[in-house]
């Protein structure tokens, strides 16, 4: 800051940051008193004349662009500041990972690219159509980069996984002779209900996320509710269109891999048909030893859970080489970390006897407190009566000792009222940040007991059963908290976190809890519901529950595998987005997908009322579903024979009873 050609570079550096898009004022660094004590390092201060969420996309690149100059003269320069927080996030080619991944698990699940292709292609064009519905509303409301990424991911996952149990139906009911119109209809009244009840519980949960109260969290939720709002509607009417066309090509060829899976499958023995009924077999035979394995291990991974640590991500946690990363590292060496984010301290001075005097009062209570580096100058302004104090912190924004000082600042209050005259009020990205952070941390309890709550009135009205909705929504309390143990092991003590890209921990992103109950509340009873409507059908025809559970198993594990491989796929593709706040949710999502419970009551035997009742099996006359025999408190009669089959790929000897099973 001494040499004149450097002093000139610096000057012409910021003439030019002074013609930026959005720019109002740029303050010098000798104006500013931000010079370090060698002189070495300098920090001149941009200030905009719209807030961080009305940053035009390329105001930040053009900002960069005009002091570029400067380190071309061979000066180093980086931007940062709070004005990054709200950039857009560059997801790359996550989506397209996703995609790729998921049409390699479909291939290999249907042995067929054909039927790999159909819900990837309703998929896409459900998340295609809610992003474009999304962008839509920019010009009327503000929505953020991560919104949009979120109702990408969501969208993307959900909208695959429902075509999939579409999909998957048609095509067993395809090899077992249905005409394909009639397999078409069948596929999307039993598992298209299923999707239905599934996707909406989604849409609820997202929805759920505007009672919070705080707008940047309302359009995340809301956005993600559209994304999977449409997805069900896709695969609900595109989809059959698209079987329609597709007719018998979908139908499995004689002699292939999948016919046989399917013949296995449809099967009237007692011989377990597959590796899914194999395992569910053996889980059924030691419930409680399986309950038990499950309990010990998510409890181990919900352990950090109570080192857990919640703020919102800055610059510090920013990609290792950005400008914002490389600027908040340079100032925290040379400054302190605190001068990343300062606090502003406004004081109302119109009914103080002495404003001026006033203000140096309150300046040097100020830096009498804890953790205080240093408070600037006052800065008055008669005509608003009003005074305006930096005050620099000794930790970093995102420290428990930054919040404690925002709380000290505000409790002395009262006190510098009566000895001023004086009131005073804490603003600045670094208080807003906390207050966000406050607001979302007493919210969380009260939304996880409306979560729960909810969950426990669906479940209650699904199962008719008071200990099944309480064992679910014990396994999901204990499926979010060993999620949250995850992510606090990886995130805030570093175990493992250079493999997803992050060479930095710290704290979770308070947003985080609430969005990761109200995604996997929707997401819990999906599989659940998939699962167990083919085993109420079976349970229909049979009246035998345990039964019942091995053959839903059979039909319905390796396509519900699949599924689930396809959504952490298409989620822990996101983990290479240079958004620290995405990477998180992504992280989180997958861990929540992978270690999800199974309702234990499931799993046993001789408990009729694990199953679902009739509404969620579509009764037909000639479909896979018949309606529950109305005999209560009496052996159901036998399922009623019916004629041979005779349509395309039907096996000799083979008679479909009333539930669509080949005896």
């Amino acid at each position: 800051m001494t040499d004149p050609a450097d002093l000139a570079a610096i000057r012409t550096a910021l003439t030019a940051a002074g013609s930026a898009p959005q720019v109002a004022k740029v303050v010098s660094p000798q104006a500013a008193h931000t010079v370090s004590a060698d002189g070495s390092t300098a920090v001149a201060q941009v200030q905009y004349e719209v807030t961080a969420s009305q940053l035009n996309p390329d105001s930040l690149d053009a900002l960069k662009s005009a002091v570029s100059s400067a380190g071309q003269s061979g000066l180093d320069v980086q931007v940062g500041g709070a004005a990054f927080s709200s950039s857009s996030s560059k997801s790359g080619s996550s989506d397209l990972i996703g995609i790729s991944v998921a049409l390699v698990i479909l291939a290999v699940t249907f042995g067929s690219l054909l039927s790999a292709g159909l819900p990837l292609l309703s998929a896409v064009a459900g998340v295609l159509t809610a992003i474009a519905g999304v962008l839509s509303l920019t010009g009327v409301v503000s929505i953020s980069s991560t919104a949009q990424s979120l109702a990408l991911m969501i969208g993307l996952a959900v909208g695959i996984d429902y075509a999939l149990f579409i999909v998957s139906r048609h095509r067993s009911e395809l090899a077992r002779g249905t005409d394909p119109q009639e397999s078409a209809a069948l596929a999307v009244g039993t598992a298209g209900s299923a999707v239905v009840f599934a996707g909406l519980t989604v849409v609820i949960a997202m929805a759920g996320l505007s009672v919070v109260g705080i707008p940047y969290l309302t359009v995340m939720g809301l956005s993600a509710a559209a994304a999977v709002l449409i997805a069900v509607l896709v695969a609900t009417t595109l989809l059959p269109a698209l079987l329609g066309f597709a007719g018998h090509r979908l139908a499995p060829r004689p002699g292939s891999r999948a016919r046989r899976r399917e013949l296995v499958a449809a099967r009237a023995d007692s011989k377990p048909a597959n590796a899914g009924e194999r395992w569910f077999r053996l889980v059924t035979r030691r419930p409680l030893l399986t309950v038990l394995a499950c309990l010990i291990g998510l409890g181990a991974l919900a352990w950090p859970v109570h080192s857990m640590r919640l703020a919102l991500p800055d610059n510090g946690t920013a990609p290792a080489g950005s400008s914002q990363r490389l600027a908040y590292d340079q100032v925290s060496k040379e400054f302190g970390p605190g001068f990343n984010g300062p606090l502003l301290v406004l004081a109302d001075t119109s009914r103080a006897a002495d404003p001026t005097a006033a203000a140096q009062r309150i300046a040097g209570a100020l830096r009498a407190l804890p953790d205080v580096s240093a408070v600037g100058r006052p800065t008055l302004n008669p005509a608003t009566h009003s005074a305006l104090i930096q005050v620099i912190p000794a930790s970093a924004p995102s420290d428990q000792a930054t919040r404690n000082l925002v709380d000290a600042v505000r409790a002395d209050e009262g006190t510098l009222r009566q000895q001023t005259g004086a009131s005073i009020s804490v603003t600045g990205s670094t208080a807003v940040d906390v207050d966000v952070s406050a607001k979302l941390n007493s919210a969380l309890i009260p939304f996880a007991a409306v979560v729960v709550g909810l969950s426990l009135l669906l479940l209650l009205l699904v199962f008719r059963s008071i200990v099944v909705p309480l064992k679910a929504a014990a396994g999901f309390l204990l499926s979010i908290a060993a999620t949250l143990g995850a992510m606090v092991g990886v995130f805030q003590f570093g175990h493992f976190s250079n493999l997803i890209g992050v060479d930095r921990a710290g704290p979770v992103s308070s947003f985080l809890p609430i969005i990761l109950l109200a995604v996997l509340f929707g997401l819990a009873m999906d599989y659940e519901v998939f699962l167990v409507s083919r085993m109420r059908e079976a349970y229909a025809r049979t009246r035998q529950p345990l039964a019942a559970v091995h053959s839903g198993a059979r039909h319905s594990a390796r396509v519900v595998t699949a599924a689930a491989l396809i959504m952490i796929s298409v989620f822990a593709a996101f983990l290479g987005t240079d958004s620290q706040m995405l990477k998180q949710i992504a992280f989180a999502l997958a861990v929540g997908v992978l270690g999800r419970v199974r309702d234990p009551d499931d799993l046993c035997p001789g408990r009729a009322r694990a199953l679902p009742p009739r509404r969620l099996v579509a009764a037909a006359p000639t479909g896979p579903a018949a309606a529950e025999p109305r005999h209560r408190g009496r052996a159901a009669p036998a399922p009623p024979r019916l004629r041979r089959n005779s349509g395309p790929g039907a096996e000799p000897g083979g008679e479909r009873d009333a539930a669509g099973s080949l005896t």
